[in-house]
């Protein structure tokens, strides 16, 4: 029977050619965007997710609680790890790890440098391996790192290196300048997918800084990793943490500080905190994708009802004589089941082919490496069989049962009905259909103005044509700066040459508290700028009362500058009146000399912080270069010639101001194309479903039209009577999407302090492309019925 019912359906589909493929092209166009999102959704949810213990490893987090909000941050202070390790007795294991970016050299046999790179390094202690089942190739995770000055390498990277990764135990590499750093293990290389991509491990020992037992300070390169004893929960925690902060927390301040502890699983998908590989893809961004590609499937399954039940009116004879031979209601829904889950495992054929045309551009949009491969992912498998079901009895069930449900007699003479209700349930799915649509349309609309906004906002500061160009930080570097600075400075196309930690606009920013003019401790932090006098001339930062910064060059700073924002905060409503005030930083009473314009020091999510800027010699880290827009690389292979001939030993790196702030808003472009993308496919799949209802009721009112027509009625009147209806249908629609997406738009919009006026003009333009589409459609059909000879359709009454 299922044998006959195949080849029964293959006839079928093939006779029916046109709705065939209509059909296959909305339903492959929609599983394929369903599954390029979820090859997406499924890598994300798998970071992290390989180590045997995952369930029971936590990474701990500093939250801080201020009169004016709270602050997040991945990093805890340096004695943390061996505070916890001693006083929680429920945690079986606690390793800190610790971020570091420098130089490393490795030698040839004859003592020549034959790779000087710079690279990330971690260091990290073997507790770490007790965490984390890393495989170990060669050496012994317990005794690997338990030495100082010892390394372990990736397997990759002991390639790169040595060239065979069974020579490089033994080997030495110089890290740093100052450390030479013998090979004791080379572990299996680690996939993407990982929040902690590490590559070159040193020994936790070897790590010095002068904030070891400094619990007021945290840097973001300081995490702590624990892994809970079988049977412990996080609820467990919370009265030994109480008494943890208690304990160690003794120094007053103006926050109340705290930890959390965050899950293995959420450290990639949580935004409040970043993690060291530098990759977050937040929930809403994961629900946002999900939605999309239920809203395809379902709009594609929309397209095939309608057009299912256009069909049906021409098949009522072939049901007739399938009852009238005996055929029962269930038989034929089998029957017309198996047309329905053919078509869609043909759609699922031309939709695996779409996806692997796409998933390199897909990967490219998203800079990750996803892969198509049923083998090494029988997840994909399982979606799909799901989809295919799913797509198939959501398609078929509907029209299965009415075009089973026709009377014999009436089919055999072609005067089915399908009813008043099979009608509203058409026009809802087309308003449903054309909802979505409208949706999607109108948050592209506005995400594009937003992106338009943020690259057109001014920042306060001048960001064009500014490289960063990275200098060392140690004390022999440093007695070089000022030469080299003024060895820049010199070259043609060189407008302003700067001394400093950072750029005006930074992901990485320093706060910290302060009191202002003798009075007691300010209830909020200030972030702190380490500049030089010449800061703002190459960013261009705008003076509004007192002056700079003068040229002093010491390792102490000896007076500040502030930003407006700060002394807002501070209630000082002149800025002229803060000048010769003093500030209290760092044990120090600091004279303000100046006030500058605000100027966005984050990114255009958060508001501006208050700023104090000061210069302190052994604090640089970065050169900032103003150029001439039309000599920038004549500028730039010069700047790297001379650092060269004052760093020789040291690796060149720079990046441009510009580059910097456009990474910051690489979520907004990403998602902002998918919209761009989707909404069209939506729109395509929609004008399908639209070109399947006007069939079905151009086929129904066919005889209708030709009474009128033989009645008077012109060809315009007869188009305009069928446009009318669908109008009304996409206006409803319209009336049902506003609502929505104002709501989703208003949500997504509030995570910005920095935002576009939301106006009435992205809901118009979405409702005028709606009628758009509706009436080119509706008129093109129609219009082909509408010039029908009336007596073809009035000829057999």
């Amino acid at each position: 029977m299922f044998r006959l019912n195949l080849k029964i359906a293959f006839r079928n589909l093939w006779k029916n050619k046109s709705y065939t493929l209509i059909n296959i092209a909305g339903l492959s166009i929609g599983m394929a965007g369903c599954i390029l999102i979820f090859l997406f959704i499924s890598y994300q949810l798998s970071f992290d997710q390989r180590y045997k213990n995952k369930d029971r490893i936590y990474r701990v987090v500093s939250h801080a609680y201020y009169a004016g909000g709270e602050e997040f941050d991945r990093g805890v202070p340096l004695p943390l790890a061996p505070a916890m390790r001693n006083d929680f007795g429920m945690l079986e294991q606690v390793a800190a790890l610790e971020g570091s970016w420098g130089m490393i050299k490795v030698k040839d046999s004859k003592g020549n440098v034959k790779i000087k790179i710079q690279d990330k390094a971690f260091y990290v202690a073997p507790d770490f391996f007790r965490i984390f089942d890393y495989e170990w190739l060669q050496g012994n995770p317990e005794q690997a790192l338990k030495e100082p000055n010892t390394v372990a390498l990736s397997k990759e990277t002991a390639e790169r290196f040595f060239g065979d990764w069974h020579q490089a135990v033994g080997q030495t590499i110089n890290y740093q300048n100052n450390k030479d750093l013998r090979v004791t293990g080379v572990f299996a290389d680690m996939p993407e997918n990982n929040s902690n991509v590490i590559k070159i491990a040193i020994s936790y020992v070897s790590f010095e800084n002068r904030n070891q037992k400094k619990w007021g300070s945290i840097s973001s390169s300081s995490e702590c990793y624990v892994l809970l004893k079988p049977g412990v929960t996080i609820a467990d925690l919370e009265r030994p943490k109480a008494l943890f902060l208690k304990k160690y927390y003794v120094e007053k301040t103006i926050a109340k500080p705290d930890h959390l502890f965050q899950p293995l699983d959420e450290i990639h998908i949580d935004e409040r905190f970043s993690n060291f590989s530098g990759k977050i893809t937040s929930k809403s961004e994961l629900f946002g994708l999900t939605a999309i590609g239920v809203l395809l499937l379902i709009t594609a399954c929309i397209n095939f009802i309608n057009l299912a039940t256009a069909q049906a009116v021409g098949r009522s004879k072939e049901v007739g004589v399938r009852k009238v031979m005996g055929s029962g209601k269930k038989q034929l829904m089998i029957q017309f089941l198996t047309e329905t889950m053919l078509l869609t495992f043909v759609a699922l054929l031309l939709a695996c082919a779409i996806t692997e045309i796409a998933l390199p551009g897909m990967s490219a949009l998203f800079n990750e490496k996803i892969t198509f491969n049923l083998l090494e992912r029988p997840v994909i498998f399982v979606f799909i069989t799901c989809m295919v079901l799913f797509a198939g009895f959501l398609s078929g069930f509907y029209p299965a049962m009415v075009m089973s449900g026709f009377s014999p007699a009436l089919a055999i003479k072609n005067k089915v009905n399908i009813g008043h209700g099979g009608g509203l349930l058409r026009k809802v799915l087309v308003v449903v259909q054309f909802a979505i649509t409208i949706v999607l349309v109108t948050g592209t609309l506005v995400i594009l103005m937003q992106m338009k906004f943020m690259r057109e906002k001014p920042l306060g500061f001048n960001s064009s044509a500014v490289a960063l160009v990275t200098i060392p930080t140690d004390s022999v570097s440093r007695q070089k700066f000022e030469i080299l600075k003024n060895r820049v400075k010199g070259e043609p196309g060189v407008l302003a040459v700067s001394l400093c930690n950072n750029g005006p606009s930074a992901d990485d920013n320093t706060n910290n508290a302060f009191a202002f003019d003798g009075t007691k401790e300010a209830d909020f932090q200030a972030n702190t700028k380490i500049v030089d006098e010449d800061y703002l001339k190459t960013f261009g930062l705008q003076l509004v009362a007192g002056r700079y910064l003068s040229q002093r060059k010491s390792d102490t700073i000896h007076e500040f500058v502030v930003n407006e924002t700060l002394l807002r905060k501070l209630n000082v409503i002149h800025p002229q009146d803060a000048i010769g005030k003093k500030i209290l930083f760092g044990g120090l009473s600091i004279p303000v000399v100046g006030v500058v314009k605000d100027f966005n020091n984050l990114n255009l999510r958060a508001s501006i912080s208050p700023i104090i800027m000061g210069t302190r010699n052994d604090r640089f880290e970065i050169m900032a270069v103003k150029m001439n827009v039309n000599q920038i690389p004549d500028v730039m292979r010069n700047v790297e010639k001379i650092w060269y001939e004052y760093y020789p030993d040291h690796v060149y790196s720079s990046d441009f101001m510009d580059d910097k702030i456009n990474k910051y808003y690489e979520s907004e472009q990403v998602m902002g194309t998918l919209f761009n993308v989707f909404a069209l496919v939506i729109i395509f799949i929609s004008f399908i479903g639209l070109f399947g209802l006007i069939s079905f009721v151009a086929t129904q009112r066919t005889k209708e039209m030709a009474i009128r027509k033989v009645l008077g009625a012109t060809v315009f009147e007869l188009v305009s009577m069928l446009n009318m209806t669908f109008v009304f249908l996409i206006l409803i629609a319209n009336l049902i999407a506003w609502p929505v997406a104002y709501i989703f738009i208003q949500k997504w919009l509030s995570g910005y302090a920095y935002r576009i006026e939301l106006s009435i003009w992205p809901f118009a333009a979405a409702m005028f492309i709606s009628l758009m589409i509706t009436l080119v459609t509706v008129s093109f059909r129609s219009y082909k019925t509408a010039k029908t000879n009336p007596v073809d359709a009035l000829k057999y009454e």
